[in-house]
């Protein structure tokens, strides 16, 4: 029964190759006989030392039998020539000789042999040692083959991932001007994360806006989040009227039941305009608090609370409903805008971060949401995050 160990898959099969460096044909037809009967093992005799290192290239072995005499080129140099072939200089040398002297030995192994045989050896002990030292360099090459391969594949999987983000990027928004104005910030923290958000049109009336953040990162919660928005944006939720935010999360915790989705869920903020009145009615599903911001009061924050959408089957999401104010500032955003540990230690609260944003600075747009992320990033004394930031602004005239 073999002790050898299993192929790897994908990797390139090596036989054991052996090149045998000697001027005297009899030692080679010697080694010949010796290695007669082992198909594993294939056999190369160089008679001459100025060709062996060319020989070598041709024929990339496992392990190389060299003579310490030979005419015009000595085995020392020669091992010397090996160790500065690039190629060449990780090859086991076993070195064979008649002399067997501890100074000649050491300058030997010195200049790089692996092993050091007196010639001829014992038919047995050679083949142990050739097998030995082959599959040791064999191993060697399945090793950098596989790191290489590695290499290959994470450079496709991470030119595939940044396609995919840029994929989920294009589907937010873009930004609105006039009556009701956008801006936005996302910062992933890592090629594809869970968090989606959008606005739209639901008729001349009624204006919906949500930001959801779906549990964990990757390919996974990135598709469950390109799904989640495109049951919202596109209104594809059955028997649900998007005018009414109960029925819209009621509606995406049937279709997106966590035991349906890889036991991922996600959190959401879903809110409805009513132009005419400036009515606002909202619903969250384990998502922070909105939170509006007005000139001359404190923020508000449009609290609803209630399970993770496809936790629970038969939750109830409560509505709520403000009457925004003249010149509103609406933020929407993810935990991971306030879930940071401070650079002594400390975590950063949601109350902290409701004051970022109600604190004087740029009114509105894209350099106000930018500020608020540069304190983010003070905060915690670093420019990356450990979780997706969302941070969405929509401001009322």
């Amino acid at each position: 029964m073999s002790d050898a160990p299993p192929p790897i898959p994908g990797l390139r099969e090596h036989g054991i190759v052996v090149l045998l460096v000697d001027d005297q044909r009899i030692v080679g037809e010697a080694v010949r006989r010796m290695l007669a009967g082992e198909t594993d093992v294939v056999l190369h005799h160089e008679t001459d030392p100025g060709r062996a290192v060319a020989r070598a290239e041709e024929i990339a072995p496992t392990v190389i039998l060299q003579d310490l005499v030979m005419p015009d080129i000595d085995g020392l140099t020669l091992l010397r020539r090996f160790q500065e072939h690039a190629q060449l200089r990780a090859v086991p040398t076993i070195v064979l000789s008649t002399k067997e002297e501890p100074k000649v030995k050491a300058e030997a192994f010195a200049l790089g042999a692996s092993d050091y045989l007196v010639k001829l050896p014992d038919r047995v002990e050679l083949l142990a040692r050739i097998r030995h030292h082959s599959n040791a360099y064999i191993a060697a090459l399945q090793r950098n083959e596989a790191y290489e391969a590695l290499q290959r594949s994470q450079a496709v999987l991470a030119a595939e991932l940044a396609e995919a983000a840029q994929y989920v990027r294009s589907l937010l928004p873009a930004p609105l001007e006039g009556a009701i104005a956008t801006a936005w910030e996302f910062v992933s923290s890592t090629s594809l994360g869970g968090d989606g958000f959008g606005y739209f049109d639901i008729d001349a009336d009624h204006f919906a806006m949500f930001l959801l953040d779906v549990c964990g990162h990757g390919v996974g919660a990135a598709l469950l989040s390109v799904s989640a928005m495109n049951a919202l944006t596109a209104q594809t939720l059955p028997e649900v009227d998007f005018r009414d935010p109960t029925q819209v999360l009621a509606g995406l915790n049937d279709a997106f039941a966590m035991e349906k989705h890889n036991n991922m869920y996600f959190t959401i903020w879903y809110g409805v305009l009513h132009r005419p009145t400036r009515a606002l009615r909202y619903c969250s599903a384990g998502h922070p608090p909105a939170v509006v911001v007005a000139d001359g009061g404190p923020p508000a924050c449009l609290r609803s609370d209630a399970m993770p959408i496809g936790t629970w089957p038969d939750a109830v999401f409560p509505e709520g409903v403000t009457t925004l104010p003249p010149a509103a500032r609406l933020y929407l955003f993810s935990d991971g805008a306030y879930e940071l540990t401070r650079t002594d230690g400390s975590l950063m609260r949601y109350d902290d971060f409701v004051a970022v944003l109600a604190a004087r600075g740029e009114s509105s747009g894209p350099a106000r949401l930018a500020a608020v992320i540069d304190a983010a990033r003070a905060t915690q004394g670093a420019p990356g995050f450990e979780d997706d930031v969302s941070l969405l602004e929509l401001t009322f005239a």
